[in-house]
């Protein structure tokens, strides 16, 4: 099937590197904002630069603009008591995606999560990419860090930021129809439902419109657009005809994103990835490594970046061609963000916007990567070797619970 998402050339964007980057952007927006505020993400936590964004989110409740927000359960705990309470006398309403419940993540039920980072400011303005609420230099699980995580985001307007306004605004109702449904509320979810319908209408009368670069963005679900993400990426290494570019977190890819790339190298287009060097979990650090080996044998060159953790989902390709291919986005190359989260990726097919992205990964293989010899993969220490399989092996025994191919 071919990817359905809708391309126009009606798009202002902007490349934004990590939360130093956005968090400034998401402030001047809000501080700005006028009706209402959207904003989703994986964690929202209240440590270093992610406070400037929460207090942008309570002055912007306090003076009158919509502010909805919802996360994660399994990414984001409860909110500080402090916050909640601010939070709530603002009227900041926030919701929280699936909480996991009493069995956790035992449950393969919840293993379906909301990882997708979006915000849309007043209907008009969108910021789209894989960096959450989260400060650059600070890490939940290990602390402080010595160099800033390695992520981005872009700023849209243009007319995909109705699209992304919409989708956000159907799964507020749904969470407000299913909280009051659990109360037995009936009518209050019928008002809800009502209540979504005219909120979408009037996204559409606030949108403006722009002139300039060919954009559309791509939403991965359960419902409709299982597989949408994954289909724009084969069909544009498909097409690659000089380079691919890939800065991705957790990368375990299927078997056909792999006979891609590998096809892609055999010709004769140079691809190169940038993953994840820093031991940050065991699953996605382990299970990638079984992968490399088909890959290294192809000619594709892998270089792991260790100064920070490695956030990115982007990639490049042919950005010095006639066919430029660039997305940004929320979706990593592996089994939880292409069979079972729902993500967010802008993709867009613009030369100076894939410049811009593929001399930043670039600089940042160069100059903070280290390239991985075939050979040295091949002698790696048994035990290394050991904890590879068993982990690629647990994460192939997982996906068999939940009845998905990869």
């Amino acid at each position: 099937m071919a990817p359905t998402a809708t391309f126009a050339k009606d798009h202002h964007l902007r490349l934004l590197q990590g939360a130093q980057e956005l968090f400034p952007a998401l402030v001047r927006a809000m501080d700005a904002a006028l009706s209402d505020i959207q904003l989703e993400t994986y964690i929202f936590d209240f440590t270093g630069g992610a406070v400037a964004v929460a207090e942008a989110l309570e002055r912007a409740a306090r003076r009158g603009v919509r502010t909805h927000v919802v996360v994660d359960g399994v990414g984001t705990g409860r909110p500080p008591r402090d916050w909640a309470r601010r939070f709530k006398e603002a009227g900041v309403q926030w919701r929280v995606y699936a909480p996991p419940g009493r069995l956790g993540l035992l449950s393969p039920r919840h293993w379906r999560r909301l990882h997708r980072k979006l915000c849309v400011v007043d209907g008009w303005l969108l910021f789209c990419g894989g960096i959450n609420i989260l400060d650059d230099f600070h890490d939940p699980n290990h602390g402080p860090l010595a160099a800033p995580r390695l992520d981005f985001a872009v700023e849209v307007a243009g007319s995909l930021v109705a699209q992304a306004s919409e989708a956000m605004e159907q799964l507020w109702w749904r969470l407000e129809a299913v909280r009051d449904l659990r109360r037995r509320d009936l009518p209050e979810a019928v008002r809800a439902l009502r209540a979504a319908s005219a909120a979408r209408h009037a996204a559409r009368l606030h949108q403006r419109g722009a002139t300039g670069v060919r954009a559309a963005l791509v939403l991965r679900d359960n419902l409709r657009h299982r597989r949408r993400i994954e289909q724009h990426y084969l069909r544009a290494i498909a097409m690659a005809r000089q380079e691919i570019v890939i800065a991705n977190a957790y990368f375990i890819p299927g078997r056909k994103l792999r006979r891609a790339l590998v096809l892609a190298a055999g010709r004769g287009v140079r691809v190169r990835l940038l993953l994840q060097g820093r031991y940050e979990y065991f699953m996605q650090y382990h299970a990638a490594k079984p992968v490399y080996g088909v890959l290294l044998e192809a000619g594709v060159e892998i270089h792991e970046y260790a100064p920070s953790f490695l956030h990115a989902k982007v990639a490049v390709i042919d950005a010095l061609g006639d066919k430029p291919w660039a997305t940004v986005g929320s979706s990593n190359l592996e089994p939880l963000s292409l069979l079972l989260a729902r993500e967010a990726n802008v993709v867009v097919e613009d030369g100076t916007f894939a410049s811009d992205l593929r001399a930043r990964l670039v600089h940042a293989m160069e100059h903070a990567g280290q390239q991985v010899d075939p050979a040295r993969y091949l002698q790696r220490p048994l035990r290394e070797r050991v904890l590879d399989w068993l982990a690629y092996g647990l994460m192939r025994l997982a996906l068999w619970v939940t009845g998905k191919r990869y």
